[in-house]
């Protein structure tokens, strides 16, 4: 019989029901009902072609063809269960990789796995720079992006979405910088020797944050990349953030999201 073709479920119950040979206990390790450990074992019988069990005074008994491949059945399931156990010790594995934006990384989420790696020693991080990085080819446990919402993938946002005006610290002046996140930014006129048309396009709102802090324009970039370097007195802020349908997003597939080692990063870099 094909791999594909095996009836897992049915043999686990026979596996229950030989190991009892009793049905009502069988059904109790189960959690089902007798009558259902008895439609298993007959639809059973009836894909391999013969009798698995024939009752008697005694109670039941396991007959000749069920015996000759009990063992063999046994040792299939011990392989399963170094299977799971195999599976589950890769994924409490303490090395996380992720996939984030440069800026972002370098801004604001370094800084913080550093304080997670502080109270978890054992720790240890592969870094990826792209973004959209396929989360199987890469191997990816997380992903930031710079989106409108988790999409297809599990999710979280990763503070409020919302973008601020910034310019260098000595002269809020200059023209706009443009980046794929606001390619054209739109604002109050910028005065003596300003300009309203971006003469500089960059690469990402790093960049932007960058050339704007060196007094090369200004930029309107997220405010969650902004708040460290405006802090830290490098960047001037020309106004109040407003909102923005994008922001960034903490992702992952569901299978990598329920992951335990997953679910405590989640649940620092969102505290």
């Amino acid at each position: 019989m094909k791999r594909t073709h095996l009836p897992l479920n049915a043999l686990r119950v026979f596996d229950a029901a030989a190991r009892h040979l009793s049905f009502t206990r069988a059904a109790d390790e189960l959690a089902v009902t007798p009558a259902a450990v008895g439609q298993q074992i007959r639809a059973l019988e009836d894909v391999l072609g013969v009798v698995l069990f024939r009752r008697t005074p005694k109670g039941l008994e396991l007959t000749d063809e069920a015996s000759a491949g009990l063992e063999a059945l046994r040792t299939g399931f011990l392989h399963f269960e170094d299977a799971v156990r195999a599976m589950q010790a890769g994924q409490s594995s303490h090395v996380y990789t992720i996939a984030a934006p440069r800026e972002f990384f370098a801004a604001w989420l370094a800084p913080r796995l550093a304080l997670f790696r502080q109270t978890n020693a054992e720790v240890r991080y592969n870094l990826v720079s792209d973004e959209d990085a396929d989360f199987t080819e890469a191997n990816l446990d997380l992903a930031v992006r710079w989106a409108e919402g988790p999409g297809e993938l599990e999710g979280v946002a990763m503070g409020e979405a919302s973008l601020i005006h910034v310019g260098a610290v000595e002269s809020n002046n200059g023209c706009w910088i443009a980046w794929p996140g606001d390619p054209a930014p739109e604002g109050p006129k910028s005065e003596e020797g300003g300009c309203d048309t971006p003469l500089l396009n960059v690469g990402d709102a790093g960049q932007a944050l960058a050339a704007a802090a060196a007094g090369m324009g200004r930029a309107r970039v997220p405010a969650l990349l902004a708040r460290s370097w405006h802090e830290g007195g490098r960047i001037a802020a020309l106004g109040e953030s407003e909102a923005s349908r994008h922001g960034y997003w903490l992702v992952a597939p569901a299978p990598q999201w329920r992951q335990k080692k997953v679910k405590a990063l989640v649940a620092f870099l969102t505290t």
